[in-house]
Formats: structure tokens, sequence, C-alpha cells
């Protein structure tokens, strides 16, 4: 499909060229030639511990709200594990995104070479 901006067709990348610019590590010689990420295995991964970090976040936070000055765990170990555990499930969501993208761009490689 042609770009707007460019006018140049773009076509879906294989995964060997998955980066924004292409490759992003040259190759050394010593991986296999068809070396794969698992993505599957990412995605679903990052699908079990999304929902996870981010109840926890949710409790962590609630048990620190709900903490007096004297009690122990005291209220700032609760509130950095409840922002530690928000970020978990941020990169969590992300990874998310950019799998099911990858897989997605991968797909439609696949289908236009059959």
């Amino acid at each position: 499909m042609p770009d707007d901006h460019t006018g140049r067709t773009t076509e879906p990348m294989s995964r060997s060229r998955s980066g924004v610019i292409g490759r992003r590590f040259p190759r050394t010689g010593t991986e296999p030639a068809t070396a794969r990420s698992p993505l599957r295995l990412r995605l679903l991964l990052s699908r079990v511990f999304l929902p996870l970090f981010a109840v926890a976040g949710v409790l962590f936070g609630l048990w620190a709200g709900g903490s007096d000055p004297g009690d122990t765990p005291g209220r700032g170990v609760l509130v950095t594990v409840a922002a530690l555990c928000g970020v978990l499930a941020l990169v969590a969501a992300l990874d998310v995104l950019v799998v099911a993208r990858r897989l997605r761009r991968e797909r439609s490689t696949r289908r236009d070479r059959d």
C-alpha cells in the first residue's frame, strides 16, 4: 500500500528485519540463521503477569492507604512495592502490544508469501 507522505509502497517485513531500522544487531556468525524469539510464549507470560501485577499494585496501594504510622511494613515500603507493581504491569502491557504487533506483521508476511 502506498504511503501518504512519501508515495512509496510499504511491504510487511519478515522477523529477521523486525527492528525499527532493520536488524538491530549485526550477526556475529555464532547464532543459528533461523533463530527466532518465542513470541507466543512471551505473549502468554505477559498476558498472565499483566493482571497479576495490576491486582498486586492495587492491593499494596490499598494496604498502604490503610496502614498506620507504627505498622510494619511501613507505608513507604508498601507505596514503593505498589509503584513497582504498577511499573511492571505497564511493562507487561507494552510487551503485549509489541508482541501482538510483531505476530500480526509476521502473519501478514507469511500470508503474502503463500
